[in-house]
This record gives structure tokens, sequence and C-alpha cells, in this order.
């Protein structure tokens, strides 16, 4: 068997479905953050615009904190959180093999805590991988899966 046979193609995510999945993420995750801030201050009865401002802002933080913790134990131990395995995405590295601790937190930063412009600069200056900036310095990639299929020797192409 020569080596040609042995590779697969890797088949990256296409931007909508990674949408999709980092929806879903969000949604959990919202409602877990949500339910614990209530627990542990209850409902705030807010006599301004401004008290309200401060809420939400007091608020960014430990729910950022909860994505990122989220985002790089799923995806580190599995390469999927659980919106990515509902929509068979899987994080790996540039070679196609498990992403490196430091390249998961380097991504999930960038989901966490600046989301829109990692996305925006990502969309203009996109490569063929389809990378957002944090994806691009961390050296990972969010590619759909086939449960049978195995990521060594990968050529890469678009969904």
């Amino acid at each position: 068997m020569n080596e040609s046979d042995n590779s697969s193609k890797i088949i990256i995510a296409k931007w909508i479905d990674r949408f999709l999945a980092w929806l879903i993420d969000f949604i959990i995750i919202s409602i877990i953050s949500t339910s614990l801030i209530f627990a542990s201050f209850g409902i705030v009865d807010f006599e301004s615009s401004e008290d309200m401002f401060l809420a939400e802002s007091m608020q960014y933080i430990p729910s950022s904190i909860m994505f990122f913790i989220y985002w790089v134990i799923l995806e580190h131990k599995t390469g999927q959180t659980i919106g990515k395995k509902i929509l068979n995405l899987k994080v790996i590295d540039i070679s196609g093999n498990k992403p490196s601790l430091r390249g998961i937190m380097i991504s999930s930063f960038g989901k966490s805590f600046l989301l829109p412009i990692d996305v925006i600069l990502g969309w203009i200056l996109t490569n063929e991988k389809r990378q957002r900036i944090f994806n691009k310095l961390g050296d990972t990639l969010v590619v759909k899966i086939n449960t049978n299929d195995e990521l060594t020797d990968a050529g890469y192409i678009k969904d």
C-alpha cells in the first residue's frame, strides 16, 4: 500500500456550522452562568440604565471565564464541545493531530473574550483553512468529521 492510500482529506468546517456550534455552546454556558449569578446575587432591581449597564459589565468577565474554561477543557480533552459534537466538528492542529493545550488556550481566549474582533479579522484575513485570528495564533483548525476518518497525512478541502 503506498503512502497516498493512507492519506485522508480533512474537510474544513463551514463558517455557518462553526457559528451554529458556537451558538449551542453559548446557550448552554449562558444558562449556567446566568443561573449561577442569580443564585449568588438574586434578582437585582435596577434603578437606572447606568446600574443595569454596570451589572451587565460585571457579568461579562465571569461569564467569559466560564466560556474559556468550558472550551479549554472539552476541546483539549476530546477536541469537541457539545455544539461541535452535535454538528460533527472537531478541533485539530495544522498537522491533523490533537492540538496542544497551548493552542487550545489561545484559540479559546479569542472566542471567550474577543470573538467579534477575532471573527471579523479572520474573515478579512481568511485563508484556505477558514481560521479565526486566534485559530491561526494557536495553530488550530475546526474540521468536519466522519467518525470513521483518521486525521493523519491530511490534505485540505473546503466543505
